[in-house]
């Protein structure tokens, strides 16, 4: 197996965690993409084990929701019949929470002092209906405080290639002008930039976090590190390859 490629995130030192890319294309996370469905599953439990060794692993059927799990009871890491929700948090040892993306804000959080961890996937929908709120909000009823929670945003697609137009723009306010920025007319239309990874950091700014860090890193442009949905769909492949980032406690 190919070494994995990991960011960790200073904002969660003495959290074990990792935002995993696709080591030169060679490893690919999720089950909507290529690959067969027992090596993906043996792939996921092997990153898992580099962030807790012996851990079981859990991850959400992800829907683009604001909807979060707390984990109480690991469950089998299949194809199908997983969870439905965006985002999981629990105060129980030796489980690893993953998140699987290929452009949206992969969001990590951690109150180490009362041992409450969360993963959250935090496209433009996740973020706007609350999945980063309530994410938090599933972390305090574990025992966590607001104010000692620590969040990193992994690698997400920035802004310079994340062009949207009107109708997208409709889903937000004047509060959220800041994320916007002028684009190149096409097609006879207007068009913007969307900055994801400030919007999630905005979001998490709101809710007194901590600590809040954005990897800064471009699923778009770092062609050999990661996966990207939009690079995909601009260069008409079949399909698209995930990452993922995990957390857990040991």
């Amino acid at each position: 197996m190919a070494p994995f490629d990991i960011v960790t995130a200073p904002a969660l030192d003495g959290t074990p965690h990792g935002f995993f890319g696709s080591s030169g294309g060679v490893h690919q996370f999720g089950f909507g993409g290529p690959g067969d469905e027992n090596e993906i599953r043996r792939l996921r439990l092997a990153a898992a084990h580099q962030i807790v060794g012996g851990a079981d692993f859990v991850t959400p059927h992800q829907v683009h929701s604001p909807d979060v799990i707390t984990v109480e009871t690991p469950w089998e890491d299949a194809a199908e019949g997983r969870p439905v929700a965006d985002a999981l948090v629990t105060a129980l040892p030796r489980i690893v929470l993953g998140i699987v993306t290929a452009d949206c804000a992969p969001v990590l959080f951690a109150d180490k002092q009362a041992g409450v961890i969360g993963a959250a996937h935090a496209g433009w929908r996740g973020a706007h209906g609350g999945v980063l709120r309530r994410t938090v909000s599933a972390m305090e009823a574990l025992g966590a405080v607001r104010a000692n929670i620590a969040a990193a945003i992994g690698p997400t697609i920035a802004p310079a290639n994340y062009e949207v137009d009107e109708p997208f723009r409709a889903n937000f306010t004047g509060e959220d002008e800041q994320h916007f920025a002028p684009a190149p007319r096409r097609e006879g239309r207007d068009r913007w930039h969307f900055d994801l990874p400030g919007y999630a950091v905005s979001k998490l700014r709101q809710l007194g976090l901590a600590k809040i860090e954005d990897t800064a890193r471009d699923t778009f442009a770092d062609i050999e590190r990661y996966h990207s949905y939009r690079r995909a769909f601009q260069r008409d492949e079949p399909n698209y390859g995930r990452q993922i980032s995990m957390i857990g406690m040991r």
